[in-house]
């Protein structure tokens, strides 16, 4: 099998000559270096969206789509964000509709897509999830559904609604948050800060709905706050998912925890040596 290399400096194309019906087949895939572990599967890792070892399909040339899920994610978290904390007085959340239908829901949904067929099964529930939340919550802002109208079912009565939403949203957050824990640092604390984003993003629902509107303001910035965390984690993660010695003259850290598997692997590794 001969390899030639194209113009991406991530990328390289093999020609196998006894294609499909004669025809010659070419794959493209991305040389993203994995940390591995003595087992030969790759240690936890934000960049591939993976909290746990896992084995990589090695007889399937995929890129990784974690780091375009992130990415989706991120940016369309940033501008709710940039909203909700009133960034430079703008209040409406209108911006966030195309980028929530086109962006962080559709590209993150095909991302997470793409993660079953990479055969993680962390990565495709959270990137399908959450690219389904921007898809329901950019249905919920636009108009001509009439979910939140003043004439629509709840005649202009939604706030506990919208708390319920993102109540669930906060619950399966959490769910996602516990599968973290002997991931990496960045990975923990970016479903850490989506995780309060929504818990406080529900409480200000559920203080509009009882009449607090000073409490409602201060939840909703304070919930923008945790979402431009997380929104900055999301995209330091696709950076470390992108990143290789191939395309960058450094990589990001990560920050394994102690207790991880492959902070425990390079201790026994540390330890051979110095016998």
């Amino acid at each position: 099998m001969a390899t030639e290399n194209i113009n991406s400096p991530t990328t390289s194309v093999e020609k196998e000559p006894n294609g499909v019906n004669g025809v010659q087949q070419r794959h493209y895939h991305h040389h993203h270096d994995i940390s591995q572990v003595d087992s030969g599967f790759a240690a936890a890792s934000g960049g591939s969206l993976n909290p746990g070892l896992w084995k990589p399909y090695e007889h399937r040339k995929f890129a990784n789509p974690a780091p375009l899920g992130l990415s989706a994610f991120a940016l369309t978290t940033f501008v709710l964000s940039a909203i909700n904390t009133h960034t430079r007085g703008v209040k409406e959340p209108n911006i966030v509709v195309p980028l929530a239908f086109g962006y962080g829901g559709l590209v993150q949904l095909l991302a997470g897509m793409w993660e079953i067929a990479c055969g993680n099964t962390f990565g495709a529930t959270a990137l399908s999830s959450y690219g389904g939340f921007w898809i329901s919550y950019a249905i919920l802002l636009t108009p001509n559904w009439g979910i939140t109208a003043p004439t629509g079912p709840y005649e202009g009565h939604v706030s506990s609604p919208l708390g319920f939403f993102l109540t669930g949203w906060f619950i399966f957050t959490t769910m996602l948050l516990l599968c973290t824990l002997r991931s990496t640092v960045m990975f923990f604390l970016l479903f850490f800060t989506l995780d309060l984003a929504f818990l406080f993003l529900a409480c200000e629902q559920y203080a509009n709905d009882m009449g607090n509107a000073t409490a409602a303001v201060a939840l909703q910035k304070t919930g923008g706050v945790f979402g431009f965390l997380a929104a900055f984690l999301a995209w330091y993660c696709a950076l470390a998912g992108i990143q290789d010695s191939s395309n960058s003259f450094f990589q990001v850290p990560v920050f394994h925890f102690p207790w991880s598997e492959k902070a425990r692997e390079d201790r026994r590794k540390s330890e051979r040596q110095q016998v």
